[in-house]
């Protein structure tokens, strides 16, 4: 079985590539850079796991035209990054618009190309940024679409096996297949060490400090 797996280095894609390839599927690795502010580290992390998983292939896929679209601070460098907050109304300006219907997209041509019975994506619906495209009915109607778009003989299974878990979960699954997280990276900000505020550090160090581990990544900042 072959599976294209996308790897954007974080947490949830890692442990989802980790979790394809205990499932018996031969990994085919998917990475786009779009422009985002820490694009240079997911990349090095992403092609690090590629190699650890013995992957089949690693393609990188060139997304900047999401940088020219903008209105995501993760894009544009003059947009402050949003820190997490319990009381925030609204997505958070770290949502890339429509970003995963165009991942998802060229998932699809990579995965009928090859032959490839599943696409996995790490998205999830729980503790999460509360972005629109992470949610269970954009995840089943891209399945149709999928479904409606491809030849009548290619069968792609669109799996989203985290999206109704916690990153707690998410860590105890990845604790338990092995998941090397020190080569793995979350924050929306910085390359080098982590800004511990954003979205993506809150629920990380939260996973973490739930299992009473610390997280082996550096911090500059820690709640």
């Amino acid at each position: 079985m072959n599976a294209v797996c996308l790897l954007s280095g974080g947490m949830d894609s890692t442990t989802l590539a980790y979790l394809a390839a205990d499932m018996g599927y031969r990994i085919f690795g998917l990475h786009f850079n779009y422009g985002q502010r820490t694009e240079a580290k997911e990349r090095a992390c992403a092609k690090t796991i590629a190699l650890f998983l013995n992957a089949e292939e690693f393609l990188e896929v060139d997304l900047s035209y999401l940088r020219k679209i903008g209105q995501s601070s993760l894009t544009d460098h003059a947009l402050p990054v949003d820190s997490y907050r319990e009381d925030r109304e609204g997505v958070p300006n770290t949502y890339v618009p429509f970003r995963n219907a165009n991942l998802l997209a060229i998932a699809t041509s990579y995965a009928e190309a090859r032959g490839a019975d599943a696409i996995f994506i790490g998205v999830q619906s729980q503790d999460y940024s509360g972005y629109p495209d992470c949610r269970p009915a954009f995840i089943d109607a891209f399945q149709r679409a999928i479904d409606a778009g491809t030849r009548d003989e290619t069968h792609i299974r669109l799996l989203a096996p985290f999206i109704n878990m916690t990153k707690k979960d998410i860590l105890n699954e990845g604790l338990r297949l092995g998941v090397p997280y020190e080569h793995t990276w979350s924050c929306y900000s910085n390359q080098e060490t982590a800004c511990g505020i954003c979205g993506a550090c809150h629920f990380r160090l939260a996973a973490f400090s739930a299992l009473g581990i610390k997280d082996p990544i550096p911090y500059s900042e820690q709640k």
